[in-house]
């Protein structure tokens, strides 16, 4: 191997394009001042967040990457672009058997690749290294807050796309002028994290779930909950968080004591399939039940919030839901039904901020176990496949990855 390490940032091939990178132009300059033995090509791109002329104004070359040993993207690689016998990092959706990449593992084994996925990069406790999570707040709590001016009429929002970057997207919350609404934001992690803070920068005050429940308020408020707030034990006794995340289906949910007091929705919990809904398709058609805006952050299908029928797109970002009879309907189009935010790439919105933010963590906790200080495993961890075989962290994808006879 030559003493130079030559690290390619791929051209998104998959449809429609994803706009984010891996490195922005400051930090591939950065890494190659740092690593004077590394060497960053970047594929040339016309959808790219960052111009082909931003890399080449800080020294970085764009060019062909068929030299590069390491080949970084953000999406699943197109299984006819991927490059026999290198190493990859992209989200690859494929460790829980996702029937619709089988091919791309299959082709990844079949040329020899060492796959290694940003999803399975995790420290020695388990926690992700590399994450689009708080950008997924962030932009699917304005997105929320943005559907809520539109029905209501209250203000106007450009679209989360329409921003440069994050700061830009900060100054228009500045325009949202709500009324004594309450808002509930579910979840604990990252993406509650990055909804906060969307929430904060408005400056909606946060209060207790007992608050938010008996309170009456003349200004907006917003409570977030964790799974302990809106669970409780079928056979009684306290929450128990541990048995919660294993055993989800010993529990029941208690959350539609917030359906009666709610405005606004922002879903943000990790669920589990086996984790009671939040509430139930009977329990929208009830008079009691006051959500009429829902942005599911999560944007699982039938999920925790049985209003997601399907996914939203970031041209098409909404659609009504139908209490009566379940469906879904065009947005905005009655009064009695749900409108519901269920854009499933968030992050794509801001596209600059979220690229910078996942570079730095890349370069900060990745970059030198990647080049060969793997002390800790966690490049090793991550390998789903090296030199045409499974390694032993994901032989479990056998079976998944077997040709169908």
């Amino acid at each position: 191997m030559s003493t130079t390490i030559k690290i390619g940032l791929i051209r998104e091939g998959k449809t429609p394009p994803d706009k984010r990178v891996a490195f922005t132009p400051r930090q591939a300059q950065e890494i190659q001042q740092r690593y004077p033995h590394v060497k960053i090509i970047c594929e040339p791109s016309e959808i790219r967040c960052f111009q082909d002329s931003e890399y080449t104004a800080v020294g970085v070359s764009v060019g062909d990457i068929s030299s590069c040993e390491i080949l970084m993207g953000i999406k699943e690689v197109p299984p006819k672009n991927l490059m026999e016998g290198k190493t990859y990092l992209f989200f690859s959706h494929t460790i829980k058997k996702q029937p619709y990449n089988k091919g791309l593992l299959q082709e990844a084994l079949r040329k020899k690749i060492r796959l290694i996925d940003y999803e399975v990069l995790k420290d020695t406790q388990g926690n992700r290294l590399v994450a689009f999570g708080r950008y997924a707040g962030i932009v699917g709590a304005y997105n929320g807050l943005w559907v809520y001016g539109n029905r209501y009429k209250k203000y106007s929002l450009r679209r989360a796309f329409e921003c440069f970057d994050i700061n830009d997207l900060k100054i228009e919350l500045r325009k949202v002028k709500l009324p004594p609404v309450k808002i509930v934001l579910t979840g604990a992690g990252r993406v509650a994290k990055g909804a906060m803070e969307t929430l904060d920068t408005v400056g909606i005050r946060k209060v207790s779930p007992v608050e938010f429940l008996s309170g009456q308020f003349n200004e907006p408020v917003y409570v977030q909950l964790s799974s302990a707030d809106y669970h409780s034990r079928k056979e009684g006794g306290a929450f128990n968080r541990e048995e919660f995340h294993l055993h989800p289906e010993r529990y029941n949910s208690e959350f539609i004591k917030f359906t009666k007091e709610t405005d606004l929705l922002l879903a943000g919990a990790y669920w589990n399939p086996q984790a009671p809904r939040l509430f139930s398709s009977d329990d929208t058609k009830h008079p009691d039940f006051k959500i009429r805006v829902i942005a599911d952050i999560t944007c699982d299908i039938n999920g925790s919030v049985p209003c997601t029928k399907k996914p939203s797109s970031i041209p098409d970002p909404i659609y009504d839901y139908n209490p009566a009879d379940e469906s879904t309907a065009k947005p905005l189009s009655s009064e009695n039904n749900i409108t519901v935010m269920a854009v499933d790439n968030l992050p794509c919105e801001l596209p600059r901020s979220a690229s910078e933010e996942f570079g730095r963590d890349l370069i900060d906790k990745i970059l030198n176990p990647l080049l060969g200080d793997d002390h800790e495993k966690i490049i090793e961890r991550a390998t789903i496949t090296y030199q045409g075989k499974l390694t032993n962290y994901f032989s479990y994808l056998q079976d998944y990855v077997n040709p169908t006879k």
